[in-house]
Parts: structure tokens; sequence; C-alpha cells
């Protein structure tokens, strides 16, 4: 696939993903939780996740923020349902060194792939990689837990 062709399917994702988020939604019997904020961007969420021992049975964000960042928390939330603790910590660490522009094989990431065009634009990565972090914070802790990407 060119760079044009990524580039066009990454707007295409964002844009999809940022106006009908996947999972979008509270979710009162959350037993994991952590608040993420973006102070340069003013992005906010709150990642839900419902553990069955260690497999992510459900899994929701709440919030408001730029499209980069609405959207990596909807492709998130859908790659993530029923999959363990050890492949969200997997996936967790391929999609930060994606973005980052470390060269991995995204042949594993699957519709997570598209996220590498965030690195055309290093000021967003922060954007991108919010609702990770929260997310991590979250598989990490058993109660609230904030995290900021100041």
């Amino acid at each position: 696939m060119s760079n044009a062709d990524l580039r066009d399917l990454y707007q295409e994702v964002i844009m999809d993903h940022n106006k009908k988020p996947r999972n979008f939604r509270d979710m009162t019997n959350a037993n994991h939780l952590a608040h993420g904020n973006n102070p340069l961007c003013g992005d906010t969420l709150v990642v839900f996740l419902k553990l069955n021992g260690d497999v992510i049975e459900d899994v929701s964000f709440q919030g408001s923020g730029c499209a980069i960042s609405v959207a990596s928390a909807s492709l998130m939330t859908e790659a993530l349902k029923g999959k363990t603790l050890a492949e969200a910590e997997t996936l967790y660490e391929l999609v930060h060194k994606q973005m980052t522009g470390e060269e991995i094989d995204s042949s594993s990431l699957g519709k997570l792939a598209v996220l590498s065009g965030v690195k055309e634009f290093p000021a967003r990565v922060k954007c991108a990689t919010l609702s990770w972090h929260t997310l991590h914070a979250a598989m990490d802790s058993d109660h609230d837990i904030s995290v900021s990407t100041e």
C-alpha cells in the first residue's frame, strides 16, 4: 500500500470512528476504570473495563476530544473485547511503538495498523495514545485512577 493510500485510509477510518464511536457509553458494572487527560489538546476520557478473571469481557469509554483521540479509543475498544490482559498488554505495546515510529510487524494489529498514520503528525501522537495509556492504567488498578499526557 502506498503512503498516499495509507494516508487516505487513515483519514477515512479516523473520521468514521469519530462520527460513530464504537463502545461510547458508561459502564455501570465496570470493575476497572481510569480517567485520562491530555491538557494540550483538551482531550478527556474515562475507560471502563469489565474483567472476568483475566479476560476483558467488556470495554467502553466516554469523554470528549479531538477526532484522533475519539477514533483511537473507539478502535481500541473494538480490538480488546474478549482479549486476555496479556493479549491487551501486547497490543498496547505494539500500538504505542507503531504510533511513535518504531518498526514493528504490523500484521498482528489488524485494523489498528491504520493508527500508524498518526506518526505523520507528531503533535497528535499524544491524542492517539491517550486512550491506550488510560486503558493501561485501568488494567493495572482495581480502583479509579487518573493519567495525564503532560
